[in-house]
């Protein structure tokens, strides 16, 4: 949202009552323990609203299966809030700011109550929206509806952020939780409308066109999205398979996993409600000295953790969606190889394992844990594919596509986070598929045309005799992919890659640190990157507060305070570093502090968009064909390939793609 955008006057006979509010749903599509629906009903007459604004999305547009998803979620909230006497009002705008205002216009509402979200693109909108509606006198609110804790409440002895992840969940576990009541609001008064509000039908939102339809139809026989199936998927979870959780978790065939992620993205489903349910179970557990229930709840709190953990890191490191947490890897040479990425994404890499995963994910936009990462550590670590990429097909594809888990995840495997994979570490999807899937249903299952290899030689058909393949049917090479590149290969180049950035980042240091004016190459695309940052929590906020629970925005201080530019090397002599050079060489996580405060997340998020827009992702897209099949069924010379952006010529001229 531009922060410069004029706000309408909001009329005095419209500021009369002070009963009377907006409730704006967001990520939040739930009506028990919604705490802003919850405080506005208990104020008086509520209007509940939901503003769609394709503009305001930019780059993280939601994919196909993510809005099939929110359609059939407002839906049934609609229904919901209607049975308790309000009706939902659904806006499509190119500014909610505007749509905002025209509510509180037409219903002579005097205060916005929303839950807060924590991406970098909501933080910069919110963050504008309470600073404009406090000039026009509307009082806001806002509320804590989406994590156990708020990133600004836990911090080290020192007042730092935590930067990896087990001293974090460490510190949240022995923090203390204050019981919640989970009921919703038993009946809602609705605000009088006298004014004019331009609202529209679901249909009317766009949010799925003709063309997407016979393939969504599919996944309603999958799934069952609103907050009245989140609550039965919790029950049947906990009641059913929380206690075999520790056993089954790590099967990548089959409901092996809760499958509460796409509630929990759309706030269907209270993350503290599923806390409490899972540590009720454990106590019980504990009682009756069941062990591998208590293990089970332990690992599953875990799995809920991670996902309060990327929250925290992308609130107090907004600049992780763009670059990596850790600085030395603004200078790793990464390949953008569009034809290695598109084999990547269509599962054709001829790495059984890989390829069923990245096919599970184009037909039903849901693929394992585990296997999620097999397919990413594939693209980061064997085809040296930038990780900005992969994690933008994961928003695009994925049935729960959340920026906060993917930025987590991507960042993890990449080696851009101090406890995540180190970037050295290369994984055998023959192994990983031998460990994961030992008989090879799951490969049978995603690929056909290995429906007949033996389980001996699933996981690597390769290396099975040419007898085997005959009569299993298969072709290498032509109705199944020979390996992409061979794992010594790709081991190689990893290696070679990292002694690159490597020599790389000591060339840049030596320059800035003897001040001769040497040029250097640096891969960051023209954007800093400096040592973990403190953040410094801004008491003093610009626009107004009128709750306990609103939300803070930080600032941070950076290291770097001299902006590296970006130059191409003529000629830099560096001596080449060791090879025993310490495995955790990228793994320094210490906190330099510079001079400056740069300012708050909002007003630095907003100040790098007009740079970022310039480059954003450059991440080639998938596209469909018009009857619903997959780019991997019929590929021809003549398609049409969808592209997020045009690939940046220099990016690519450069390898570059951090």
């Amino acid at each position: 949202m531009n922060s410069n955008t004029s706000v309408p006057s909001v009329s005095p006979e419209n500021m009369s009552s002070s009963s009377k509010t907006i409730v704006w749903f967001r990520r939040d599509l739930r009506i028990d323990d919604n705490p802003a629906l919850a405080a506005a009903a208990r104020d008086g007459s509520v209007f509940p609203v939901y503003i769609w604004c394709p503009k305001e999305e930019e780059q993280f547009y939601p994919g196909r299966v993510s809005r099939w998803w929110l359609k059939q979620s407002l839906a049934h909230l609609e229904q919901s809030l209607k049975s308790l006497g309000a009706e939902l009002v659904l806006i499509k705008t190119h500014s909610t700011l505007s749509a905002l205002l025209d509510c509180i216009n037409a219903t002579g509402a005097t205060k916005l109550v929303f839950n807060h979200l924590y991406d970098p693109v909501s933080l910069v909108r919110d963050h504008n929206i309470k600073e404009k509606l406090a000039e026009a006198g509307i009082s806001v609110q806002s509320y804590n509806g989406d994590l156990l804790y708020e990133p600004w409440e836990i911090y080290d002895e020192k007042g730092q952020a935590f930067t990896t992840f087990d001293a974090y969940w460490d510190k949240c576990l022995n923090m203390q939780m204050e019981p919640i009541s989970f009921l919703p609001p038993w009946r809602l008064v609705p605000v009088a409308v006298t004014g004019t509000v331009e609202r529209c039908s679901i249909e009317d939102l766009g949010l799925e066109n003709e063309t997407e339809k016979a393939s969504n139809a599919l996944l309603g026989r999958a799934w069952s999205p609103g907050w009245g199936s989140a609550d039965k998927a919790i029950t049947e979870f906990v009641e059913h398979n929380l206690c075999d959780y520790s056993r089954s978790r790590l099967k990548v065939g089959g409901n092996s996993t809760s499958l509460l992620s796409p509630y929990l993205h759309f706030g269907e489903l209270s993350v503290r409600k599923v806390f409490q349910s899972a540590r009720m179970k454990q106590i019980l557990w504990r009682r009756e000295q069941n062990s591998q229930g208590e293990e089970s709840v332990t690992l599953f709190l875990k799995a809920v953790g991670l996902r309060e953990y990327s929250r925290y890191l992308t609130f107090n490191f907004p600049f992780t969606h763009e670059r990596p947490l850790l600085s030395n890897l603004k200078y790793f040479p990464w390949n953008a190889d569009v034809n290695r990425f598109k084999a990547w994404r269509q599962g054709r890499t001829g790495y059984p394992l890989v390829d069923a995963g990245m096919r599970e994910l184009w037909a039903t936009g849901w693929i394992h844990n585990r296997i999620r990462v097999i397919v990413s550590s594939f693209a980061v670590k064997f085809l040296l594919l930038p990780w900005r990429w992969g994690m933008k097909y994961f928003w695009d594809t994925l049935l729960d596509a959340d920026l906060e888990c993917d930025i987590l995840g991507w960042q993890y495997i990449s080696g851009s986070l101090p406890d995540g994979h180190e970037i050295e570490r290369l994984d055998s999807p023959q192994i990983q598929g031998s460990k994961f899937d030992p008989d090879g249903e799951y490969v049978r299952q995603w690929l056909p045309e290995l429906a007949r290899m033996p389980t001996e030689w699933i996981h690597h058909p390769w290396d099975a005799p040419h007898t085997v393949l005959k009569a299993a049917g298969v072709e290498l090479g032509l109705n199944y992919p020979k390996p992409i590149i061979d794992i010594d290969i790709a081991r190689e180049h990893l290696r070679e890659a990292i002694f690159k950035m490597w020599e790389i980042e000591a060339a840049a240091k030596a320059a800035t640190s003897d001040g001769m004016n040497e040029e250097v190459f640096d891969n960051s695309i023209g954007i800093e990157t400096s040592a973990i940052p403190k953040v410094i929590l801004k008491e003093n906020s610009s626009c107004p507060t009128y709750s306990s629970n609103d939300q803070r925005v930080p600032s941070f201080q950076n290291g770097n305070n001299g902006s590296l530019h970006r130059k191409r090397a003529k000629c830099v002599e560096e001596e080449r570093l060791p090879a025993d050079k310490p495995n955790n060489h990228n793994k320094q996580a210490g906190t330099s502090r510079g001079e400056e405060d740069l300012c708050s997340t909002a007003e630095s998020s907003a100040s790098k968009r007009q740079s970022i827009s310039r480059m954003s992702f450059s991440v080639p897209r998938s596209c469909s064909l018009s009857d619903g099949r997959p780019m991997l069924e019929c590929e021809s010379s003549d398609m049409k390939q969808s592209w997020q952006e045009k690939i940046d010529l220099e990016q690519t001229s450069s390898k570059n793609g951090n």
